[in-house]
């Protein structure tokens, strides 16, 4: 798309009439762009330098950040945008199930007036195979479902059933958060609770949260507490889960968390994939702040833009400033020196989501909720070959066939247990021999495997492990961010040596250890566990 075009009057008049006198800090342009591709459905040169004249940033600074992320569609001047776009997720479970020719098929029956392209996971892995159309998801999706959805006008999202404020309250909601208020609870008891309990940040790394805590509250204020709701990880949707259930215990768990560690700002960056959950907690803080007109810290909800490194906790604080999201380097670390400069507590939704309750219940009752000796329970994202995917709160330290048979109701008729991903496609993958081995960290990194969000993907003999690890990888190098040269380069050339029909392990050896020792977040470290787990446990599939 052309840059540094000249705006007309008439699109200055629209910028201005849309922003209505809104702050023009560089802070807010990610939401800004939001707002106007809401309204057009598309950006175009001249937007984007008409919204670079009212913010006072240059045209490249706009231009650089609206093209970093996957939801915005970017038109040429007068080349007319489709009205609508439908993106069919082609990550992991998608693919088992059937994307590319689902992808094919929409390309083929869909008019003119429609774009249909491929997208990285939405968060739906359960009802595989998804699509996002406009803003409104349509599950297990055929053309027929898809025209249906169009022809009825369903382009918006409905709102989840979830459990409101009122009915929150009713069952004893928030009265944690207000004991803790009125001076019923000290600091230092909460954090000594939850390090009793054991809890350990449930988004991936693990990070024991009373010590967390601690840290943030070493330097000085103002802090902040910033929420990641921008879960991306393929097979992975527990946090749409508890959003979508209960909300204002992750918001509780929030209020907790700040008024711990005395942050007087709370920020929720939420992927954009989950747009009836955006509309939920707009209503819900709305409430919030009714009820709670005194005594709230300052709440912010921000959406995303479809960006997986933006998960990465730098990165999403990055996007929160208006930036492309790509993660900073360490130290100083977000704990000192976060959002805004400020020390900054970051946590996923369901990590706070379990706040409440082991504050109401005790560290005891939630350390007990283990298995094998481990502490404490979480959710886990089952999808793939079972009968019945979804969330289910199972204890650390469960099997992934305890899993699979106890929760998931065991495999899907006609298909038998070959593999799974323990942790979505970041995670590696393990025969069904090693399906006995216990879900916890220590357990899966003798095999070269991590547990991580605990997406547990579940393939059977269906399915080829050397196919899902050239998913992952291409999933990889489309959501790079491109900061790092071994991340950029080498998932591009991994996925390509990946796709030939016999692979160059020397070679692919060497670019997995240059992007394991060489990338500077999560995303290129991680990127060549599934190749790595296929080498290791499936070579019979690479002979």
């Amino acid at each position: 798309m052309s840059r540094g075009k000249t705006p007309s009057p008439e699109t200055r008049a629209e910028i201005t009439e849309l922003l209505a006198d809104a702050p023009t800090e560089r802070t807010h342009l990610l939401e800004y762009l939001h707002r106007v591709h809401d309204v057009r459905g598309y950006l175009d040169a001249e937007q984007l330098a008409a919204l670079a004249e009212y913010m006072g940033l240059s045209a490249a600074e706009v231009f650089e950040v609206a093209t970093f992320y996957h939801h915005f569609q970017l038109v040429e001047p007068g080349v007319p945008p489709a009205p609508l776009t439908i993106r069919v997720c082609d990550s992991i479970v998608c693919d088992m199930f059937g994307a590319k020719e689902l992808l094919t098929s929409l390309e083929q029956a869909m008019g003119d007036g429609v774009r249909v392209v491929s997208t990285s996971c939405i968060g739906r892995c359960q009802k595989a195979p998804a699509v996002l159309l406009g803003r409104n998801p349509v599950v297990r999706a055929t053309p027929k479902s898809v025209q249906l959805a169009m022809d009825t006008g369903r382009t918006e999202e409905k709102l989840p059933a979830a459990q409101g404020l009122a009915a929150y309250r009713e069952d004893g909601g928030y009265a944690v958060w207000e004991e803790c208020l009125a001076g019923e609870r000290a600091v230092d008891d909460v954090i000594r609770q939850l390090e009793l309990a054991d809890l350990r940040g449930l988004g991936g790394a693990g990070f024991r949260v009373a010590r967390k805590w601690e840290l943030v509250r070493e330097h000085a204020g103002p802090r902040i507490l910033a929420v990641n709701a921008d879960e991306g990880e393929p097979g992975t949707f527990k946090d749409r889960h508890c959003l979508e259930t209960e909300p204002h215990r992750m918001l509780e768990g929030a209020l907790i968390a700040a008024w711990v560690v005395e942050a007087s700002e709370v920020y929720i960056y939420l992927r954009d994939e989950y747009a009836g959950i955006h509309k939920l907690l707009v209503r819900e803080l709305d409430a919030l702040r009714v009820a709670f007109p005194e005594s709230l810290p300052t709440l912010h909800l921000r959406r995303g833009a479809g960006s997986y490194v933006c998960g990465e906790e730098s990165a999403m604080l990055e996007s929160m400033e208006g930036q492309r999201g790509m993660p900073r380097l360490r130290p100083p670390y977000v704990a000192e020196t976060g959002l805004f400069g400020r020390p900054t507590l970051v946590h996923n939704v369901e990590t706070l989501f379990q706040v409440p309750e082991i504050l109401i219940r005790g560290a005891g009752w939630y350390a007990a909720q283990g298995a094998k000796g481990r502490r404490g329970r979480r959710h886990y994202s089952i999808s793939g070959r079972v009968k019945r995917p979804g969330v289910y709160l199972a204890p650390l330290g469960v099997t992934a066939r305890e899993l699979i048979n106890n929760y998931a109701h065991g495999m899907a008729k006609g298909h038998t247990l070959y593999a799974y991903l323990p942790g979505g496609a970041a995670g590696g993958i393990l025969p069904a021999s090693l399906a006995d081995s216990e879900l916890d960290p220590d357990s899966l990194s003798h095999f070269g495997c991590f547990l991580g969000s605990a997406g547990l993907i579940v393939l059977s003999e269906a399915d080829s492990a050397r196919d899902v690890a050239l998913n992952a990888m291409r999933f990889f190098a489309r959501e790079s961010c491109g900061k790092c040269t071994p991340c950029r380069v080498g998932t591009q050339e991994t996925a390509k040596l990946m796709a030939a029909a016999a692979w160059d392990l020397p070679r692919l050896r060497e670019l997995a250890e240059a992007m394991e020792e060489g990338s500077i977040c999560g995303l290129g470290q991680a990127a060549s566990n599934a190749l790595r787990c296929v080498v290791t446990h499936f070579p019979h599939e690479l002979s």
